[in-house]
């Protein structure tokens, strides 16, 4: 198992060096048959886990990820931090600490999460619609006129500040 993006290919093992080999996550000694390579370090099977959701990362994939110093199975990564860990507003990081608002599988900083039209900061209890990737205030939603009826547009209650993990 190898971060993605990581070029760090784990040093070869052979019996001889195996007894050394010491747990990232418990500190024991690795004497497995299989061990895990992630985040530079090696791991028991058993110990290398999700930060969120404790799933075996090695019984449920080839790949883990990772932010802030959290280990995370692909699922919880992308809850956490959308498709690219990046806010969808401004496209900049999303540091793990920070909290976050989400909209239609994105996510967003505190600060980014405001009204398309008049720029004004979307706030726990305020309705919103999300309309092709933009977010706008119940004041300022637009509306579309088809086949001579007002479209209903999807509305969403504004959920409070979720914290990361």
């Amino acid at each position: 198992m190898v971060n993605p993006g990581s070029s760090a290919q784990p040093p070869p093992v052979t019996a001889s060096t195996l007894s050394w080999k010491r747990c990232a996550g418990c500190g024991g000694k690795i004497a497995d048959r299989f061990l895990l390579y992630a985040m530079d370090s090696y791991w028991h099977s058993r110990c290398l886990k999700c930060s969120c959701c404790q799933a075996q990362l090695g019984e449920i994939g080839t790949s883990c990820y990772t932010k802030s110093g959290m280990i995370l199975c692909r699922n919880d990564y992308i809850r956490l931090f959308g498709n690219s860990g990046a806010c969808s507003a401004c496209g900049q990081s999303i540091p793990a600490s920070e909290l976050v608002m989400r909209a239609q599988g994105n996510v967003y900083h505190l600060k980014c999460f405001t009204c398309s039209t008049c720029r004004n900061r979307l706030v726990p209890g305020d309705r919103f619609h999300y309309i092709n990737g933009s977010l706008f205030c119940e004041h300022d939603r637009p509306t579309a006129l088809i086949n001579g009826h007002l479209n209903s547009l999807q509305s969403n209650p504004l959920l409070p500040d979720q914290k990361v993990c």
